[in-house]
């Protein structure tokens, strides 16, 4: 039994544009697009007018500052190419390499294209008598090794497939038809065997599925818990460590615990199945399922699937459309269509350099809906890296050609002039105060850039990490965090705000003990007094309304 027809996929994440050296985390590690880099966005601020957030004074072991740290880069969400949406299980060594070498000659390993992940179909649930998997030598000579040295020769990343329970997605359901199924085929009671052995072979990331988790009822959070435990031992012998892909299709409401355990979390179910046509409807419901802001940040990151651009039976403007939605929400760029058939307009598409500097800011955080002022007019902004930079999606969901209007205050910016670009356009369209109206086309999207002024703030230090701030309304609220890490590995802090969940924060190295650098996450705060706690050595915080006069309070369950 699953939670919807056929089966559900987690797309890895691939990806490689320039970005500032991280010997701090084996994580994400490539370089970053082109990104609107800067310092920090300016702290708290203070009651910018109506419907915006008036702050308290802080509490007794907390006292504004105006110092300000700079940001330091997080790892993005991964860049690449994963073989379900065009291959299903039809895969071998030679339909890989052909991948790989398209990859490559399209200019997509160039635009940061990195993790080629092999999904289901590579095995068959054959072990030894040790318990260790086998392969089929005739679809892979060499065995997984080879494949993964060859991805490797061409400067990118490998991405291999398993379950989370002992039996996996191509047992219960074999795709395309015909296929037999394969029992055995997932990881349960060998997590540590399989994770080492991938890492052995020399893979660098690993997408976990729930098919057999689903039918045996497994827990997802203890699961995937065992399974992240697993991966750590594994890399204390091989010294490699695999990204690690949860795919739990958003069951177990993974934002609430995944962060710190997986590198990225599926938020839905696959977002095309073998068969079907890309649709607007999918790519719709899958982006709004991805939306859980508070829970991406440091480098983790809500994973709404695969990318359907280029597949057959989409078109240019669907495909800019769903590029735009993804790079607005920080998504990993996981792309599914065929590469070795892929036309000039396509390849183009997913390798515009402005779209992917909006996905891959190395601020890690992603947009949220901050107006709607009629019934399908929609904005999102993303809060970029530096002062006053922001991506703003216009989201027309009627039927109709309709204005819409990004308004300034909106943005957490104040109504002073700024500038805006059209990222798919890559041109600006000039200077604008207080906001920007454009008309929207019938289903579609425009991405904008906007480089403005940022509201000022005040920012709280605390010598105990409990920070007090009161929100004169509720909502969403941009927080930064300061801290000093005079290590060498991301050490790991605990976030809380009220009885909410807690999160894991990953706190990069600073160069050394007294540097103070700045990372940044997204609280859900109440009306009134709120209580934010952060273990790990962060001194300060500063806290600046997002969402304008249309914030809203986020209530998980």
């Amino acid at each position: 039994m699953r939670l919807v027809p056929r089966r559900l996929r987690l797309r890895p994440r691939l990806r490689r544009l320039p970005r500032l050296s991280r010997p701090d985390r084996p994580r994400l590690g490539r370089p970053r697009p082109g990104r609107l880099a800067g310092t920090l966005l300016a702290a708290l601020l203070t009651a910018i007018g109506a419907g915006t957030v008036a702050y308290a004074a802080p509490s007794a072991d907390a006292v504004p500052t105006a110092d300000a740290a700079p940001q330091i880069d997080v790892p993005a969400a991964p860049m690449g190419w994963a073989s379900w949406n065009s291959l299903a299980s039809q895969v071998d060594y030679d339909t890989i390499k052909a991948q790989v070498d398209a990859l490559v000659s399209s200019g997509m390993a160039e635009a940061g294209y990195e993790y080629v992940n092999i999904d289901e179909g590579w095995w068959w649930g054959t072990r030894d008598s040790k318990g260790n998997i086998t392969v089929d030598t005739e679809q892979w000579p060499g065995g997984m090794k080879a494949i993964a040295d060859y991805i490797h020769s061409k400067g990118l990343k490998a991405g291999i497939y398993t379950d989370a329970g002992k039996n996996g997605c191509g047992y219960f359901y074999p795709t395309p038809p015909g296929t037999p199924p394969a029992p055995g085929s997932g990881s349960e009671g060998h997590y540590e065997q399989d994770l080492r052995a991938f890492q052995e072979w020399g893979f660098d990331y690993v997408k976990v599925d729930w098919c057999g988790g689903q039918d045996e009822g497994l827990d997802q959070e203890t699961t995937y818990r065992a399974i992240s435990e697993a991966n750590k031992a594994a890399t204390a012998v091989t010294g490699r460590r695999l990204v690690l892909s949860l795919c739990e299709w958003g069951s177990g409401r993974p934002w609430n615990w995944a962060a710190g355990l997986g590198d990225l979390w599926r938020t839905s179910t696959d977002i095309i199945y073998w068969g079907q046509t890309p649709s607007a409807t999918a790519m719709l419901s899958n982006f709004d399922q991805g939306l859980h802001p508070t829970a991406q940040h440091t480098g983790y990151y809500n994973d709404p699937d695969m990318l359907m651009v280029g597949m057959k039976g989409s078109n240019a403007t669907l495909d800019r459309t769903h590029m735009s939605l993804w790079a607005v929400s920080g998504a990993p760029l996981l792309a599914g269509n065929d590469l070795t058939t892929m036309t000039r307009q396509t390849a183009g598409t997913l390798t515009n350099p402005e779209v992917i500097a909006v996905d891959q800011d190395p601020r890690g955080l992603q947009g949220v809906k901050v107006a709607e002022a009629a019934a399908g007019l929609q904005v999102y902004a993303k809060v970029l890296s530096g002062t006053g930079k922001r991506a703003v999606l216009l989201l027309n969901r009627t039927s109709a050609a309709k204005p819409i209007t990004a308004r300034w205050t909106d943005l957490g910016l104040t109504g002073a002039a700024a500038s805006v670009r059209d990222v798919w356009k890559r041109a600006s369209v000039g200077t604008h105060s207080g906001g920007y109206t454009a008309t929207v086309p019938a289903g579609e999207a425009m991405l904008l850039t906007v480089s403005g002024t940022e509201a000022p703030g005040t920012a709280y230090q605390s010598t105990t990490g409990s920070f007090t701030v009161t929100a004169g309304t509720a909502g969403l609220k941009l927080a930064d965090i300061t801290y000093a890490n005079g290590g060498t590995a991301p050490r790991t802090a605990t976030l809380r705000v009220g009885g909410q969940y807690a999160t894991t924060l990953a706190l990069p190295p600073t160069g050394s003990p007294t540097a103070r650098r700045t990372v940044s996450v997204l609280l859900s705060l109440a009306e009134g007094a709120n209580t934010v706690t952060v273990s790990g050595g962060p001194d300060t915080i500063t806290v600046q309304d997002l969402p304008g006069t249309d914030g809203v309070q986020a209530v998980g369950g």
